[in-house]
């Protein structure tokens, strides 16, 4: 495909190359790039008239770049079919904004214009297509750039422009302009208006209409060109098209095959050697990857992806398409908010109903409002919001609010405490037993052509993990962690340490909960390992007794290398058992997990898990246990495309029968056990000859199994379930999810349901259905349209990330813990492991929480930081700030995001100084009266004085005494 267009476009004089996909699409802008073309790609744009544009987001601006580009250039325009057989907005549309060091600008003016083109005005800035406006610092993502740009006026002047991270909110460099490209269009506010009135009037079915959802759909537009060239036929594609599109005429002209081949060897060093006298051009982007694969070979500096065989050259590319990294946000917004459920230290379980600021003895303060039981009130100063955390309980448990001041919660709490001591201590003492064993030996020639035989290239993370695997295993018997999203390759690694256990004389057991599971990694192992002569078999639930009786004869006479099974692998025994691998270890039952523990107590141990777990808990671990966490999507990955709709018989109909036709399966999940069949009987007379399976809890284990495996194996076309579905199972074949009454689930909860489809190549859908979206509060309208833009990041999607890697660390204890977790909270419970885990490994606990009672005016102003939410999260970090440079660090975030700092901020800040001297020389409380200080500590009390009554005279005298 490269070699046609290769030839195509160094004879002729094309303005435009059209393929079936957008993967085809950069290929081919390769080889522009190659030719010194100067070329632009549209993206593969397939939203439908109507459909809403907040889903299509990504796509929406990629098209907007690439038109604005075209229109203003006389490049080579590279498209995907669908998108060119469209007609598409006019030139008029887009024009820019030019903002450069120095200029005068009028602030109101430059707001209009943003929101005319289409800017959504937000308070902290996380994706494309954001503006922000802070006093005199402008936040703004253009669409057009791959970072934000923070803009700091003096009056009206721009005094600088720098970039900044989404992430931390941190700004970088410093730069002289930039350009900003239209979001929608570059509209003037008659335009505007008139759009805007045709959206009221529209019958278009969307969530929230406005400019943002519908405006795209009311812009003029024409064909880009009327006479195309094809990379081949695309007939096809074309009458896919048609089916819901309307098509204007054209005139196609098919490239030709060239003398070109598309080429790349196995192995290039190889190839390089036996072809001496041929014209070879390596193409890599740095000496690195040559380095590599240990080629010694004249290179050109290139970080062009092309691989043609040519009669006069042959083009071999060392470089690959960057993967999209996912990065983890820093700053947590909504992580504490109006209405969520805490759990305080010593109050137990109450509800957060945001800050409220308190004049005591004339001074003001700002206090986190907590609600117990019988409208008990607890006012919480806000430098210990430490002392809090959200409540995330097993199975979205609602709780019982505690009574303040019962010892109800202490009970518990020491309870939980009693058993986690317990745990951790088992967790220690076999780490410290596997410690005094020397491992055993394991070779690893041979680990990098089993890699490469792998068909696909690894990402980063997988290459990381390989490595510390291959480290851990020649230093210490192994026990590490893998933790991935399914389809992330976790599996791939898992038989990377099979083939070294198997190359080194040893037997490998791969254990899994279910019967599928074991049938799908079965399969996979069994493709993987064909060219080596490996012997694999699997032990399940369908396993006959004879078939059983052999496999256990083989394995004790060392006949079986790798045997793959549900929880049966404990009692089988092995001639000589060198690695076991478990898959999703914390689904294990208490009296599995013992046997597993006498099964690996001198084997190499490598667990693997679907959850992320916290940072933090993998930190106090890290000593025992070894991590490896998969974080990079496969190439192939799809986003999943997700639409929020208001519930009709015809829309669930046109959505089923959608996915249907194109082969997949469908997940439909009823939160309703009670009317689960009458919604099945529904589905049913909506779609007769539908082929529906009913899941639900009432079922028992052995029920669901053959349910799924009859699923996977394509015997119905929809399952209709009450909760999420299993987490660890792969069915590419499923790529539509509806959920009904999505507006009754957590954010957390909706994000792992969409995680569930699109898991193959395929694009996925995800359905969020409301009975009526007149009767939804604000709030979870919100909460539905953040999921609709789909994008990963947005601020729901972190908690989610967030909400699981704390569940996930509340499962790696695995025991069924659930009763225990539920009167505690996951946070809580996993801040008691890891005190535990540091008090037996003998590292020293932090002191007590100091108590600050100064009367002095402090707090984070709501005239710098306006937005609640924001303010909440700032107060939570410092709130957990143990040294000054934390401190001094967000004292630098808060100048650089909001400006000038004033006098309240300040003087909160140096009382955040005096909490953190306080913490470390053993004070409990530190209070004044007036210009009279008193400092207690454990076994003392100090009186001091201050020379005046003033606020910062109090911080200073107190500061100078702690020093």
């Amino acid at each position: 495909m490269q070699a046609k267009s290769l030839e195509f476009l160094k004879n002729s004089k094309a303005d435009n190359v059209i393929t079936k996909n957008y993967k085809e699409a950069l290929l081919v802008g390769e080889v522009a790039k190659y030719l010194n073309i100067p070329y632009v790609i549209l993206p593969d744009f397939r939203a439908n008239s109507g459909d809403d544009m907040r889903s299509f987001k990504e796509e929406l601006f990629e098209l907007n770049s690439a038109l604005f580009k075209y229109y203003n250039s006389n490049a080579l325009l590279i498209s995907p079919i669908n998108t060119v057989l469209r007609k598409l907005p006019t030139k008029k549309y887009f024009s820019s904004i030019k903002l450069e060091f120095a200029d005068t600008i009028n602030l109101n003016a430059l707001k209009e214009k943003l929101v005319l083109y289409g800017y959504e005005v937000v308070s902290i800035i996380q994706e494309k297509g954001e503006v922000s406006f802070r006093g005199d610092i402008i936040d703004i993502y253009p669409i057009n750039s791959d970072i934000p740009y923070r803009i700091s006026l003096f009056d009206t002047e721009i005094e600088n422009i720098r970039s900044f991270d989404e992430f931390s909110q941190i700004s970088k460099d410093e730069i002289e302009s930039i350009e900003i490209f239209p979001a929608i269009a570059s509209l003037d506010s008659k335009e505007y208006e008139k759009i805007n009135k045709k959206i009221d009037e529209s019958k278009f079915d969307v969530f929230y209409k406005d400019i943002y959802s519908l405006g795209f759909w009311f812009l003029e537009k024409e064909p880009l060109t009327k006479k195309f060239n094809f990379l081949y036929d695309m007939t096809g594609e074309i009458e896919d098209f048609k089916l819901f599109n309307e098509l204007f005429e054209f005139e196609t002209y098919i490239i030709k095959e060239s003398k070109c081949k598309d080429f790349k060897p196995k192995n290039i060093k190889e190839f390089i050697e036996l072809n001496p006298k041929k014209n070879i051009e390596i193409l890599a982007k740095n000496e690195v990857l040559l380095k590599e694969k240990n080629i010694n070979y004249p290179f050109t500096k290139s970080d062009i992806v092309l691989n043609v065989q040519c009669p006069e050259k042959i083009i071999i590319s060392l470089n690959e398409f960057k993967s999209k990294k996912k990065k983890t946000p820093i700053i947590l917004i909504d992580d504490l908010k109006k209405g969520d459920f805490v759990v305080h230290e010593a109050h137990g379980i109450g509800k957060f109903m945001g800050l409220v600021q308190l004049q005591v003895l004339g001074k003001t303060g700002e206090f986190a409002e907590i609600r117990y039981a019988n409208d008990d009130k607890l006012l919480l100063p806000i430098e210990n919001l430490n002392l809090i955390d959200r409540y995330i309980a097993p199975g979205g448990v609602t709780p019982t609010l505690d009574k303040m001041g019962k010892s109800t919660f202490g009970k518990n709490k020491e309870k939980v405490k009693e058993k986690i001591f317990a745990i951790a201590a088992d967790i220690i003492k076999l780490s410290a037993l596997r410690e005094t064993i020397s491992p055993k030996p394991m070779k690893f020639d041979g680990v990098e052509e089993f890699t490469l035989d792998a068909g696909f290239s690894y990402t980063p993370d997988q290459k990381k993990a390989v490595q510390d695997l291959m480290e851990e295993m020649k230093t210490r018997v192994m026990d590490r962690l893998l933790s991935g999203d399914v389809g992330f390759g976790k599996t791939e690694i898992a038989m990377v340490a099979s083939f070294i256990a198997v190359k080194s004389g040893y037997q490998v057991a791969m254990v899994a909960p279910t019967t599928i599971l074991v049938s799908q990694h079965y399969e996979t192992f069994k493709k993987r390992f064909a060219k080596y002569s490996v012997n694999i078999a699997k032990v399940d639930r369908f396993t006959t007794s004879k078939e059983k009786k052999l496999i256990e004869a083989s394995l004790k006479e060392g006949i079986i290398d790798i045997v793959l099974a549900t929880h049966s692998a404990f009692n089988l025994e092995y001639k000589n058992l060198g690695l076991v691998i478990i898959d999703e270890e914390h689904k294990f039952g208490v009296k599995q997990k013992e046997k597993l523990k006498n099964m690996v107590e001198n084997v190499h141990l490598l667990s693997m898990s679907a959850t992320p777990i916290p940072r933090s808990l993998n930190l106090a671990l890290s000593k025992i246990k070894g991590f490896s966490a998969l974080n990079t999507p496969p190439k192939t990955k799809q986003e999943t495309r997700t639409f929020v709709k208001e519930y009709s018989d015809e829309f669930i109909k046109e959505v089923i029968f959608r996915e249907v036709r194109r082969g997949g399966q469908i997940f439909y999940i009823y939160n309703n056990i009670a009317g689960i069949e009458i919604k099945k009987d529904k589905l049913q007379r909506l779609i007769p000859n539908l082929r529906i399976l009913v899941l639900h809890a009432k079922l028992t284990p052995a029920q669901i199994e053959k349910s799924m495996i009859d699923f996977v194996n394509k015997k119905y076309d929809l399952i209709i379930a009450t909760t999420i579905l299993e987490s660890g199972i792969h069915i590419p074949n499923v790529n539509t999810v509806i959920v009904e009454n999505a507006d009754r689930f957590g954010i957390a909860d909706l994000h792992q349901i969409r995680g569930r489809v699109g898991r193959g190549d395929k694009e996925g859908y995800a359905y969020f259905i409301v009975k009526d979206k007149e009767e939804i509060s604000e709030d979870a309208k919100k909460r539905l349209l953040a999921l609709e833009e789909n994008s990963f990041l947005g601020s729901g999607a972190v908690l989610a990330m967030h909400d699981l890697e704390i569940r996930g660390g509340g499962n790696i204890i695995g025991e069924a813990q659930s009763g225990q977790i539920k009167n505690v909270g996951y946070s809580m419970y996993i801040k008691l492991l890891e005190d535990a885990l540091k008090n037996l490994s003998g590292e020293a606990k932090t002191g007590k929480e100091v108590e600050i009672k100064l009367n002095i005016n402090a707090y984070i102003s709501p005239e710098l930081v306006e937005d609640e939410r924001v303010r909440i999260e700032i107060y939570r970090r410092l709130s957990m700030v143990k040294e000054f440079e934390d401190i001094y660090n967000i004292q630098k975030e808060l100048i650089d995001r909001f400006g000038k700092i004033d006098k309240v901020t300040s003087n909160f800040l140096e009382k955040m100084k005096i909490k953190v001297l306080a913490s470390k020389k053993g004070i409990i409380t530190i209070s004044n009266y007036g210009e009279n200080i008193t400092i207690i500590y454990e076994n003392d009390k100090k009186f001091i004085k201050a020379k005046a009554k003033d606020d910062i005279i109090i911080i200073e005298t107190i500061l100078e005494e702690l020093r």
